[in-house]
């Protein structure tokens, strides 16, 4: 998925950055509400991590926001504030969910894991198409019963063709949904991931290439 985390403490944010692309999320950071309609006005996120208690433009503004968009991202709201008072306020501005601080990572990913379900059409818990197996919450791929090890960025690449069903996906849309914004779009990134998936994958060939539009699991 592609996440935006927004949250003034760095330490933190950065923290929960680094766990969620280590569970083959692209993730973008910002630390203020400013900065964060400005990135969600360029793009296309899946969950929304929103500190409410945000200096400048207040966490519920944002929240209030994106919202009201017409592709409204799964917004999960984090505070300091424990009262139940608090957690209804916020889910009554927009919010899909809500985790007070302190928190465990675990749960938080969990969460997250639940919202970007909510934000696409409903998918098996494994993937399977041409003999290939994925399975998100284990992380594994199999083909024809032979495990593959793959990268995080392989793996996610992976689970965006086999989530299109067999139909070609853009090597924009695979940048916009494994990479995060540091990711330089005139670069080969995709290219590469896809030739070293394709190694990995073996013969006969299952990752094909459609000129033109993209690539699709046949």
């Amino acid at each position: 998925m592609r996440i935006l985390v927004v949250e003034d403490e760095p330490l933190l944010a950065d923290t929960v950055a680094a766990g969620l692309r280590h569970d083959t999320h692209a993730v973008d950071v910002v630390y203020d509400g400013a900065a964060a309609l400005e990135r969600a006005g360029v793009n296309d996120y899946d969950v929304v991590i929103l500190d409410r208690d945000l200096p400048g433009v207040h966490g519920d503004e944002v929240c209030r926001q994106l919202a009201g968009r017409d592709a409204t991202p799964r917004i999960i709201m984090l505070t300091a504030a424990a009262d139940i008072d608090d957690r209804v306020e916020g889910l009554a501005l927009g919010a899909d969910d809500y985790l007070p601080k302190p928190f465990a990572f675990r749960e938080l990913a969990a969460r997250v894991a639940a919202l970007g379900r909510r934000s696409r059409p409903a998918a098996p818990p494994v993937l399977r198409r041409a003999g290939i197996s994925l399975d998100p919450h284990r992380r594994e791929v199999f083909r024809d019963g032979r495990y593959v090890p793959l990268s995080r960025k392989e793996f996610a690449v992976l689970a965006e063709l086999l989530r299109a069903d067999g139909t070609a996906v853009s090597a924009e849309q695979l940048l916009e949904k494994a990479w995060d914004e540091n990711a330089d779009p005139f670069t080969h990134a995709v290219r590469m991931t896809i030739l070293k998936l394709r190694r990995k994958l073996g013969n006969p060939p299952v990752l094909l290439t459609e000129p033109g539009v993209g690539y699709r699991i046949g």
